[in-house]
């Protein structure tokens, strides 16, 4: 065979510049889009495997990552890219190392050049532990222990029972061999189920059903928190994204039983920083704007839609402090009904659809007492018709009705030291006394029902249990278990967790919840580990099943957990008592109720640990600068470590409440409180940290951005301080993966088994 020089020579040549070209269009490329004097910079990470391209696309200023191109073509010097679902194109021709191109989208076409750089990930990556480092952390944990760590933290087998509304199906989160929750639809009367949601590289955050025919289902980006609503056949068909907005988020409003095609969502979309209310049709995908949040500076806050999606009044933040509640005028518009401060509570639960008078409503107020209480009032004469529900001790809050019994109440509830349920109709009090008598003790909760009211799904839990799904058939008054979402914890072996109520340095009544291992129950005294919750503000712990608190206690560490001043449910002056006190006397608390512990002889006092997230995470901090020798060591979990950049780094959504936010922690602009939050900013302070500490973050976080556990891991690092330092990039505010969760609860025994167990053997006692 005779071969041309000449043609292989050119073969070669083209050959040669295609693969070079190829290499030098993989990786990532950034831009800059200028649109209507706004500008928003794109990356795009392009990768190349067996000659296949694929391409995502990243919006830092939307807090938008890894968004997945769905065609990516590089032929000649042109380079391609298409995301379908945002109506998203982009095409330019490679010139050294820039792209040069256009960006079309919504029939706007905006030139865009892209520059080759580096991928980046948030934070600074070369704080972060290695795996190697953090396994031989966790392998410092050693003893036979009869429950794992995956035990307590593997993803259940299956959770999230619900009824189909006509109660012909049977759904349910079910995980696979690979800890991915799958959502399955079992037809009742075949028994056959069928895989209908799959879950993929991003959690399945929540489901339920639409309609009998369709479910919907919420996810974001590893951990971002732009929730998008996705709805599917029970078939597995007609699977679409119903809010396609890349860096909005989608707060789902309301169901509209009387319209089984649409709901009614909340969305960004106009502007990151306010929602503004749409009507959805989740067979379609048709969208409709209901209302404007024109005003920006003074934004609507919360909508009030009836059953049939009329939307009735709405709340208006003024002045970032103040509220104005509107209501309908009956002559298709809204006027100024009351006016209100942010600490006020005023609020529909639900209209009395009992009644043909539309103006009727259940609602939950602290206007007039100390403790919210639920009412019936009156929304057109202002007036209170009668007292509906109150406790002297406790705000109240849960209400229930049944449609099928012309809205008549179903039950009412409220949490005191556990949560009560107190059953009204008929209906719900034959489901008590059954739950009573067949499990005596248990909480219980109604997670659903169908359309007829016939059946019930319950929720069974205490401090032992982690929970039982039951199903109550009224016609037959038969409960009946259905599925036991977590069978190899065993709750003869699992610990009491107790109330306890005690006084604080300046004689205020805090309750709380210690939870003890058998070794304490036996007279010793053990190592405890204390536990401030999340929030502040409103937000406290519970009686129920704690898989921290019981992981702990099968280690042999008790577990504090302190509602402390600020904490929710306990009435509004408890509430406020614990404003501008957060890292102050809201800290006492914490500190107090250790005392508290250690004096019941429960506790060794020498061998107490501080961990906790968000503002827990802050607590650690502030307890290891607050109070250097009281702990032996801490495990902080997304906290605040500067609240200065804190409030600086919030999500957009949060920015309206910023002042709001100053009013629970600190403003900076009082000199008087910049001086206090100097003083109770743990970065500000790290030469006072004396014990070991472990720092835990997701590195997409909204509201704890990444920068706060960089800027408190860097500081020990330079004071040449050993930090083990856990990120993942794939998580957010908390992780919601389950090898993620695992790896990091095994890495903590590893820390409390060095740092806790065998702490300060020869220190002298602590002095309160």
């Amino acid at each position: 065979m005779k071969i041309n020089s000449k043609l292989l020579t050119i073969l070669f040549f083209v050959v040669s510049v295609s693969v070079t070209n190829a290499q030098k269009i993989v990786g990532s490329w950034k831009g800059t889009l200028k649109v209507q004097g706004m500008e928003m910079p794109l990356i795009f990470n392009i990768s190349e495997k067996d000659g296949a391209f694929s391409s995502t696309m990243d919006s830092p200023s939307q807090g938008a990552t890894g968004i997945p191109m769905d065609e990516t073509k590089f032929e000649g010097n042109t380079l391609s890219m298409t995301f379908k679902k945002a109506g998203i194109t982009y095409s330019g021709n490679l010139e050294d190392n820039t792209i040069k191109g256009t960006f079309k989208q919504g029939g706007m076409e905006i030139p865009l050049s892209l520059q080759k750089t580096e991928k980046t990930v948030p934070g600074n990556p070369e704080l972060v532990s290695s795996e190697a480092d953090l396994n031989n952390l966790s392998s410092i944990e050693k003893g036979n222990y009869k429950y794992s760590v995956e035990d307590y933290f593997s993803n259940p087998k299956g959770v999230s029972f619900r009824f189909s509304p006509d109660g012909k199906y049977l759904s349910y989160k079910e995980s696979d061999e690979n800890g991915k929750q799958h959502v399955y639809v079992k037809n009742i009367q075949t028994g056959k189920a069928e895989r209908v949601i799959e879950q993929k590289k991003e959690l399945i955050r929540g489901y339920g059903w639409l309609n009998s025919n369709r479910l919907y289902y919420t996810m974001d980006k590893g951990g971002n928190e732009n929730y998008h609503i996705y709805a599917i056949n029970l078939d597995g068909s007609n699977d679409k994204d119903l809010t396609p907005f890349e860096g909005v988020r989608a707060n789902f409003e309301s169901l509209l039983k009387e319209d089984k095609d649409h709901i009614i969502v909340q969305l960004n979309k106009n502007n990151p920083q306010i929602f503004e209310p749409y009507k959805l049709n989740v067979v379609t995908g048709e969208i409709k704007q209901l209302f404007e949040n024109k005003d920006a500076s003074n934004p609507i806050s919360g909508y009030q839609f009836d059953k049939d999606g009329n939307l009735r009044g709405y709340t208006k933040l003024k002045d970032g402090v103040n509220m104005e509640v509107y209501y309908e005028d009956g002559k298709g518009g809204y006027e100024l009904w009351k006016q209100l401060n942010w600490k006020d509570s005023f609020g529909v639960i639900s209209f009395n659809y009992a009644t043909d008078y539309p103006h009727d409503a259940y609602v939950l107020s602290n206007l007039e007492t100390d403790k919210a209480e639920i009412l019936l009032y009156d929304l057109k004469k202002k007036k209170t018709i009668k007292k509906i529900f109150s406790n002297e001790k406790y705000d109240v809050g849960g209400l229930g009705l049944s449609k099928k019994n012309n809205y008549a109440i179903d039950y009412l509830s409220y949490e005191g030291e556990k949560n009560i349920l107190i059953p009204v109709s008929k209906a719900y009090r034959k489901i008590d006394k059954a739950v009573k008598k067949k499990l005596p003790g248990m909480q219980y909760y109604v997670t659903g029902r169908t359309d007829d009211e016939s059946k019930y799904m319950l929720y069974i839990t205490s401090d032992k249990v982690y929970g039982i799904y039951y199903v109550y058939d009224l016609k037959k008054n038969e409960l009946k278990e259905i599925y036991n979402t977590m069978p190899q914890l065993r709750s003869e072996d699992m610990a009491e967790m107790r109330p306890i109520t005690f006084k604080s340095r300046d004689g205020v009544t805090i309750h709380g919840y210690i939870t003890l291992p058998k070794e304490a129950l036996n007279g010793e005294k053990v190592p405890v580990i204390v536990n401030p919750h999340g929030g502040p503000q409103g937000i406290r712990d519970s009686w129920g099943f704690n898989p921290e608190s019981q992981l702990f206690a099968s280690r042999g560490y008790a577990t504090l957990q302190v509602n402390f001043r600020i904490s929710g449910g306990y009435g509004r002056k408890f509430l406020e008592s614990g404003f501008k006190e957060i890292g102050r006397k809201a800290m006492d608390d914490v500190e107090d109720g250790l005392k508290y512990v250690v004096d019941k002889g429960w506790v060794d006092g020498d061998k107490a640990a501080i961990y906790g997230g968000s503002h827990g995470g802050y607590a650690v901090l502030r307890g290891l600068t607050k109070t250097p020798d009281l702990y032996a060591c801490g495990v902080d979990y997304v906290g605040v470590s500067n609240l200065f950049t804190f409030m600086k780094t919030i999500p957009p959504y949060w920015k309206p409440y910023l002042k709001i936010i100053k009013e629970i922690w600190y403003d900076e602009d009082v000199a008087e409180e910049k001086e206090i939050m100097n003083e109770v900013s743990p970065v500000f302070h790290i030469d006072k940290i004396k014990k070991p500490l472990f720092v835990v973050q997701g590195a997409n976080d909204p509201r704890v951005n990444i920068d706060e556990s960089d800027q408190i891991v860097e500081g020990l690092r330079a004071k040449g301080v050993d930090v083990p330092y856990m990120v993942r990039y794939d998580e957010g505010h908390g992780f919601g993966k389950e090898e993620n969760r695992i790896a990091l609860y095994k890495s903590m025994m590893g820390f409390y088994a060095k740092h806790l167990k065998e702490a300060n053997k020869d220190k002298e006692p602590i002095k309160y």
